[in-house]
């Protein structure tokens, strides 16, 4: 799934573009990676938004998010990070 949303006019032509994948691994557990990058009007990236959620086979969920941005060195860099895990309770 793709997703591409126009900014409003007169900001510099900057999109915001947005890629879902979604899959089963080999140990049967399903994996989404959510993208969401802000590119200029000439194709470079300036900054992404990447979310990974696991949920396996047991039901434990693993969220993983990153924030990053450019750099003066032209090359993303993460600024921020959350990893949050939210495992089944087995003995409810």
């Amino acid at each position: 799934m793709s997703d591409t949303n126009e900014s409003p006019e007169g900001s510099d032509d900057i999109e915001v573009v947005e890629v879902v994948t979604s899959g089963v691994d080999d140990s049967g557990d399903i994996v989404v990676d959510d993208l969401i990058a802000a590119v200029d009007g000439e194709g470079n990236v300036l900054a992404t938004d990447e979310t990974i959620t696991v949920q396996t086979a047991a039901g434990d969920i693993v969220v993983d998010e990153t924030i990053s941005v450019v750099g003066d060195d032209g090359e993303l860099h993460a600024v921020e990070e959350d990893i949050t895990v939210v495992e089944v309770d087995d003995e409810g």
